[in-house]
């Protein structure tokens, strides 16, 4: 969703460093004497963004039926973790990158840092989320940034929140958006992306002359935008936060359930579901990897329906392929984006630099 998401999507599990997630297969013990060491063929490595995560029976499971063993390599966000696989190119660090997404896609496949391979599975993705008819990269899951509010803030104000993009500018909700700077966070962007996909190329600065003229605070990055800015957020509520509507995700209240504590019948904050930008993520097989057919077994794995059905309370985003079903946390407490903004990526790879630095002298300078 990313975000990274994801993305960014929700960013709850971040952990700098390589991670061994399990250590089945490669057994070296009753080896003949003078054999050599498990065949690095047996071990294959997926670089990520840090909020990559899978439930580790999952994980063993895989591991168990593949004969491999899964390493992974976070690498910072989405956008880092891609520079480096870049500077890189031909020798990289891993077998498979995981965390593309739709906003750096174009960058990603003008560099050439992918081998193409069609994933078996690859038939059960939703067609919408196949960009790269090359099949350089996978879908994986999707997300949608959107503007998020506090529930009780606005019960309380006796004010209807807001539903679209235009009600942001409303005076009624002057001082009271909290969004990340694009230049430094993928929500941030995304939140950008949705003013260009809904008012055209000619149309979304004047939006956001609107928006700083109406009080749009702005932040580095989600975590201080959500967790100490954003009202709703148990995070928010701890740190005082004063802004009951923040740019975060559509599958931020199901986060806001399941950690809440006690955990509530109903999510304490809700999305407007017309500001909304999708995200989709990718991964794919590296070029010059040296676990080529490891790597491909891993693409395999995270379009099976086991990792895609596993993935939403992992890494709080959508599936992508048709037979995976969502988690009930998901159906009750989430909500369907039905139409979200979207800018095609071979746009966005034209522009985006230029976007940014008019974003920034626009709305932060």
């Amino acid at each position: 969703m990313s975000t990274t998401k994801k993305i960014a999507g929700v960013a709850l599990v971040a952990a700098l460093g390589v991670t061994t997630l399990s250590a089945c297969g490669g057994d070296t013990k009753d080896k003949p004497a003078g054999a050599s060491d498990a065949p690095k063929s047996k071990t294959v490595t997926l670089v990520s963004h840090d909020s990559f995560n899978v439930t580790e029976s999952v994980l063993k499971e895989f591991e168990q039926q593949s004969g491999y063993t899964v390493k992974v390599l976070k690498s910072g966000d989405a956008g880092a973790a891609l520079n480096q696989e870049i500077l890189t190119k031909g020798s990289p660090r891993g077998d498979v990158f995981f965390g593309v997404d739709n906003t750096l896609l174009s960058r990603a496949l003008d560099n050439g840092i992918f081998t193409p391979y069609e994933a078996k599975g690859l038939a059960e993705v939703k067609p919408e989320y196949v960009l790269d008819k090359e099949h350089r990269v996978t879908p994986i899951d999707s997300g949608d940034i959107c503007v998020n509010y506090d529930k009780a803030y606005f019960a309380e104000k006796k004010i209807a929140p807001p539903q679209t993009l235009d009600d942001l500018t409303k005076p009624e909700y002057k001082n009271l958006l909290v969004t990340e700077n694009a230049a430094t966070s993928s929500p941030g962007l995304g939140f950008l992306l949705a003013s260009v996909g809904k008012y055209g190329e000619d149309g979304w600065k004047e939006y956001w002359s609107k928006l700083k003229a109406n009080g749009v605070e702005v932040v580095d990055g989600w975590e201080q935008a959500y967790n100490e800015r954003f009202s709703g957020s148990a995070g928010g509520k701890k740190a005082k936060g004063d802004r009951p509507l923040v740019v975060s995700y559509a599958s931020s209240p199901p986060v806001e359930v399941l950690y809440g504590e006690p955990q509530p019948a109903e999510a304490p904050t809700g999305v407007a579901t017309g500001t909304c930008f999708r995200q989709i993520e990718f991964a794919g097989l590296l070029k010059g990897a040296k676990n080529e057919e490891g790597g491909k077994a891993l693409v395999d794995f995270l379009v099976s329906k086991k990792f895609q059905e596993d993935m939403p309370l992992q890494m709080f985003v959508n599936p992508v392929t048709k037979d995976a079903a969502l988690p009930e946390l998901f159906t009750k407490h989430g909500v369907v984006v039905e139409k979200p903004e979207n800018v095609a990526p071979e746009t966005i790879a034209k522009n985006r630099e230029q976007w940014v630095k008019a974003w920034t002298a626009l709305v932060v300078k």
